[in-house]
């Protein structure tokens, strides 16, 4: 029996506390953590795998979350994506759910949900969810 490979999970953020913190929950929870401190950063890297999940914020200097994923998707990257945003409102949820980000956790209380989220998300990979994609927005 082959045991499948751990996933690796991205983070992209432009606070270095928010990847420290978020590296050693990850890591806790047996993930091999790559930190970004931008888009451009993940950019010249290498891509990730469709195995892996991206966990990206959507506020950044330069160049803002869904810009980034659009790009990555412009690639053809297939990795999962969750989208950490600080703006509790739908419109976040629309504008993610249209670049094809089905999860969205909220700072500053990520690490309540962000586990949970990383797990759907690396399930279901890049596809949407059945049903309405915004109806888990809180």
């Amino acid at each position: 029996m082959t045991v499948p490979p751990t996933p690796t999970v991205c983070v992209v953020d432009d606070d270095p506390d928010v990847l420290i913190s978020l590296r050693f929950l990850l890591e806790t929870e047996g993930f091999i953590v790559r930190t970004f401190a931008n888009g451009p950063d993940l950019l010249a890297a290498s891509p990730p795998s469709p195995g892996d999940c991206l966990i990206i914020d959507y506020k950044m200097a330069g160049m803002d979350g869904l810009d980034l994923i659009g790009r990555l998707r412009d690639r053809q990257v297939k990795a999962a994506v969750v989208l950490m945003t600080g703006a509790e409102n739908e419109g976040v949820a629309v504008k993610a759910a249209r670049s094809g980000v089905w999860h969205v956790v909220l700072k500053p209380h990520i690490e309540e949900s962000l586990i949970a989220r990383v797990l759907v998300a690396l399930r279901e990979g890049a596809s949407p969810p059945p049903g309405n994609p915004l109806s888990e927005f809180p």
